[in-house]
């Protein structure tokens, strides 16, 4: 990027050609009780750039060239540490959130300061300590910022999963949600797609989140789908341990069956309804319960 006029202020003008978010090396010119001074460039001893000393790693002298990263203090001022942060501008990184205001967030990058993540480029709702994909990239004000819109740069960094059967476990973490599911980056750098109706109903999934899912089919194209529930025979035993559950605490009966829509299968239960009607099979088979009139009913030896 062509370097630009910064400003320590909004009434401070001066001719210094570093901005907030540079990585560079600079020549200590002067120290103070306060730091070290670095030279700017600008001939101009006012624009030297402060290296205060709890922003030092190791003690510095005049003549010393030392590797710093700027940022605005709270005077707007541009200032110097020698805490160099894990990315660079235009790359791709797993961070924490620090903390989030009314204008938006900030997230650690490494840096001596949180960087700027705006509600604008923000996916879902964040909270502190949280765990997201962000991309470092500067504003039009040229400031460092980082964005939650990652997938098409995470796509292009992905590879095709390679030696992977059916039922496999990955492991990676959530980068974008959508109506249908959510998209996961494998720590293998593998794609894969979570369909919401292979999720846990009782678990909230948010951006960021690390997940272990098993492979259901391999794409063409190198990606997975995979499911958070559990392979159908194991299911079915959980499903059907739900229902016997929800008939003892309704006194043996209840009004669901073959016959009950699907969305309230969906709503009671959470989860489909074939999944409903294999876990009714198996107790109708051990003799368990039997239907009538639409209702499901608890066999009388079963009863606790």
């Amino acid at each position: 990027m062509r370097p630009v006029k910064a400003s320590r202020g909004p009434e401070m003008e001066n001719n210094v050609t570093y901005k907030a978010g540079d990585v560079v090396t600079l020549k200590v010119v002067r120290v103070s009780d306060m730091g070290a001074f670095l030279d700017a460039g600008t001939g101009n001893t006012s624009d030297d750039i402060l290296l205060h000393r709890q922003q030092q790693e190791r003690s510095v002298k005049v003549g010393d060239e030392v590797r710093v990263y700027l940022y605005l203090d709270p005077h707007k001022r541009l200032t110097a540490s020698m805490k160099l942060p894990k990315m660079r501008e235009g790359q791709l990184g797993y961070a924490k959130v620090i903390n989030v205001t009314r204008d938006g967030g900030f997230v650690d990058i490494g840096a001596e300061r949180g960087v700027f993540l705006p509600y604008t480029e923000m996916l879902g709702k964040i909270r502190p300590d949280q765990k997201i994909w962000i991309k470092l990239y500067r504003d039009k004000s040229g400031r460092p910022a980082v964005t939650m819109k990652v997938d098409k740069e995470l796509a292009k960094a992905a590879k095709p999963i390679e030696n992977a059967n059916i039922g496999d476990m990955v492991t990676g973490t959530i980068y974008n949600i959508t109506k249908e599911g959510f998209f996961i980056f494998t720590n293998n750098r593998n794609i894969a797609f979570l369909h919401r109706s292979e999720t846990d109903p009782k678990r909230y999934l948010s951006y960021g989140e690390q997940v272990t899912a098993r492979i259901t089919f391999i794409r063409e194209d190198g990606h997975v789908d995979v499911s958070l529930r559990k392979q159908k025979e194991n299911a079915m035993l959980d499903d059907a341990q739900a229902i016997l559950d929800t008939l003892q605490s309704r006194n043996g009966r209840m009004p669901y069956c073959d016959d009950t829509p699907a969305e309230i299968i969906k709503t009671k239960f959470g989860i489909s309804k074939a999944a409903f009607k294999r876990a009714l099979g198996r107790l109708m088979k051990e003799n368990k319960v039997y239907q009538e009139d639409g209702w499901t009913i608890l066999q009388e030896e079963t009863k606790q």
